[in-house]
């Protein structure tokens, strides 16, 4: 069984408007990458400990982002968490009538 990526840095970043959820494991390279590409209103965070996109992204909204980096980090946890739902199976359980059993009394020999 495979184990989901974990990173240590999450945030925003907007490129010719689009604002997109960013993941990484490096602070400063990943903003000079962004920087390098003319990404604007670049917002990453170091978290708190080692997380999965689903984690890290709770993280941020517990943050309080605003704006366009709300709206992109909502659309993106909601995808995640429909992706992971997908996954899921639903047990549908069957209705059953019970039996009335006739007690016997024991017979004595």
């Amino acid at each position: 069984m495979a184990t989901e990526k974990t990173f240590t840095v999450a945030g925003t970043a907007t490129l010719n408007g689009n604002t997109k959820v960013r993941f990484a494991n490096d602070l400063v390279a990943r903003i000079k990458i962004l920087a390098k590409n003319n990404c604007t209103d670049i917002n990453l965070v170091e978290l708190p400990h080692a997380m999965t996109k689903m984690q890290a992204l709770q993280h941020l909204q517990e943050l309080g982002v605003t704006g366009d980096a709300s709206f992109a980090v909502s659309t993106k946890l909601a995808e995640k968490t429909k992706l992971a739902k997908k996954g899921e199976i639903k047990v549908v359980g069957v209705k059953v009538a019970a039996k009335t059993t006739k007690v016997v009394a024991p017979t004595e020999a």
